[in-house]
C-alpha cells in the first residue's frame, strides 16, 4: 500500500521529537533553513568629501561615507563573503532641485561611487537605487505639479537616472519609486543603449511604510518631504495588490523582485516565492534595524542571537537573499560559529 503524505502522526512514546534537538550535531544535520553570508546586500550612504564619515543618529552603528571609505566597506564586504554593496547618496541641498537633473549627473556622488569600487573590488556586485527623492527639493520619488506626483514624466527621468548608473558600471538596477511602468521603461532603454546584461532588482512590493524613517534621516530627505507617499506606495492593509505589482514587475522585465519592508510583511515574501518562483529578495529596512539596535543597547535583547535570528526568519519566508544593515556583523558572525 502506497503511504500517504504527510505520514498519519506517530504517537508517543515512538514519537518523540525531542531526539532530533538533543544536540547541536543532530540539529545541525535536520536543520530546514541556513543563513549565510551570501544571502546578504548591504546598504551604505555615500556623502561628499574624502576620507570621513558621519554618523546618522536614528542607525546607531550606521554612517554616510565619502566614496573612498565605501571603496574599503565595499573590499571588507567582498572579504567576508558579501556578494553586493547597495548605495544610496546624502545629496546636499544645493544639488535638490525640482527637476532633479543631479540624479542622472554622470559625475554625481553614485555614478563615482560605481566605477571607484568597481576599479578596485571587480568581482562585488554593485546595486544602486533609482528614484529622486535624494535628489529632488520635495523630498518624493517623483516629480511634484501642484500636489500631485507626476507618473509618466517622472518615469522619463528615471530612465535617464538608469542609463547613467548603468554607464558607470553598477550590475543591479533598484527601482524603488513604485511609479506605473518605470521597469517596462527601462528595460527597453537598456536594451536600446546596449545594457542587456544589467539586472533589474525591483522594488515590486513596497509599501507605504512608518518604518522608513531613520532611512531619509539617512539620506536627507525627512526635511524636505512635503506630504507623504501614499499615492504611490501600496497600502500596508493590501497583500492581494501587492501580488499584482509583483506580477506586473515581472511581466515588464525583472530580473528579481523585492519586499520592503521586511519583517512586517513576512506574510507577502512568503506568497511572493509560492506564487512566482521568481529570485525574491527583502529589505531589513532602517526602522526595523533602529527597532532592534535600540532594545539591544538598553541590554534587553542578546544582539547577536536576535540579529542574526531576524535574517533567518527572511530566508525560511521564502526569501533568497536580504538587504540588511547588519550584513558585515552578521558575515562575520556567521564565520564565528
Amino acid at each position: 500500500m502506497p503511504m500517504t503524505f504527510p505520514p498519519a502522526p506517530v504517537a508517543f512514546p515512538s514519537s518523540r521529537p525531542r531526539r532530533m534537538r538533543r544536540s547541536g550535531a543532530l540539529r545541525d544535520m535536520v536543520r530546514e533553513t541556513t543563513l549565510a553570508p551570501v544571502d546578504f546586500i548591504w546598504p551604505v550612504f555615500l556623502m561628499a568629501g574624502t576620507d570621513s564619515e558621519e554618523t546618522i543618529p536614528s542607525m546607531p552603528g550606521v554612517t554616510r561615507k565619502t566614496v573612498d571609505r565605501v571603496v574599503a566597506a565595499a573590499k571588507e564586504a567582498h572579504s567576508l563573503g558579501i556578494p553586493a554593496i547597495c548605495l544610496f547618496p546624502y545629496t546636499a541641498m544645493e544639488h535638490r532641485t525640482e527637476d532633479c537633473a543631479e540624479a542622472w549627473n554622470p559625475d554625481n556622488l553614485t555614478n563615482r561611487a560605481i566605477r571607484a569600487i568597481k576599479d578596485v573590488v571587480p568581482e562585488i556586485a554593485v546595486m544602486t537605487d533609482i528614484a529622486l527623492d535624494p535628489y529632488n527639493i520635495n523630498g518624493h520619488d517623483g516629480y511634484v505639479e501642484g500636489e500631485v506626483i507626476v507618473n509618466d514624466r517622472t518615469v522619463e527621468a528615471l530612465v535617464k537616472m538608469a542609463i547613467a548608473q548603468a554607464e558607470a558600471g553598477a550590475d543591479i538596477l533598484g527601482p524603488s519609486d513604485m511609479m506605473d511602468g518605470r521597469i517596462g521603461a527601462i528595460r527597453t532603454a537598456l536594451e536600446a543603449e546596449g545594457h542587456q546584461g544589467v539586472t533589474i532588482l525591483s522594488y515590486a512590493a513596497k509599501f507605504a511604510s512608518a518604518f522608513y524613517g531613520p532611512f531619509r534621516d539617512a539620506v536627507g530627505a525627512s526635511g524636505a518631504l512635503k506630504g507623504d507617499k501614499k499615492t504611490y506606495q501600496i497600502d500596508p492593509a493590501n497583500r492581494s495588490e501587492a501580488l499584482r505589482m509583483v506580477a506586473r514587475d515581472i511581466a515588464e522585465g525583472a530580473d528579481m523582485v523585492m519586499v520592503k519592508p521586511g519583517m512586517p510583511y513576512l506574510d507577502v515574501c512568503r506568497e511572493v516565492k509560492d506564487t512566482f518562483g521568481v529570485p525574491t529578495f527583502a529589505y531589513q529596512v532602517s526602522g526595523e534595524y533602529a527597532m532592534l539596535q535600540a532594545a539591544i543597547q538598553n541590554g534587553w535583547l542578546d544582539g547577536q542571537r536576535v540579529m542574526l535570528e531576524s535574517l533567518l526568519c527572511f530566508k525560511r519566508a521564502g526569501c533568497d537573499g536580504i538587504l540588511t544593515y547588519f550584513a558585515p556583523e552578521a558575515a562575520r558572525a556567521l564565520a564565528n560559529g
